[in-house]
């Protein structure tokens, strides 16, 4: 039952970061946090990944509704598998972040992304992500590395 717990865990933990974001943040503010790097704010993305759809939103949750629901028939047969524990860990951590980001694009009508980075490459400085987003690519590069 770890991994269940994992990806409830997760989720939970970012459902905390995201209301706080929502009831404290302000849109656009930008507080150095980590070494003058990283900076925190307050960002509704209403598409995906660099706003990516943005325009239509409902679009956007349909993808978001089939990727979770596809990858979590997934999970569920892959936890009823012996052995399997890198894939296993893999989409535990991809599905907190994706429960999380689905879960505000259904209930808000946006994702709260609250993270920046402070670099001098004005793409990179002007993107806001949250850990959901880190959740999904490194619990995808494990599930890639654990097909292997």
């Amino acid at each position: 039952m770890i991994y269940p717990t994992i990806t409830a865990a997760l989720t939970g933990a970012e459902a905390v970061i995201k209301q706080e974001r929502e009831e404290n943040g302000t849109e656009g503010e930008r507080r150095l946090i980590l070494k003058d790097k990283l900076y925190l704010t307050r960002y509704h993305n209403y598409g995906a990944f660099w706003n990516i759809g943005e325009r239509h939103p409902e679009y956007i949750r349909g993808v978001s509704m089939g990727l979770c629901a596809a990858c979590t028939i997934l999970y569920v047969l892959t936890l009823g598998r012996k052995g399997k524990h890198l894939l296993k860990l893999g989409l535990s951590i991809l599905l907190g972040g994706a429960y999380s980001n689905t879960y505000d694009r259904m209930v808000r009508g946006y994702v709260v992304d609250y993270l920046g980075l402070q670099v001098e490459n004005e793409r990179l400085r002007n993107m806001v992500f949250n850990l959901s987003d880190l959740f999904i690519v490194i619990g995808a590069a494990i599930c890639v590395i654990a097909g292997k």
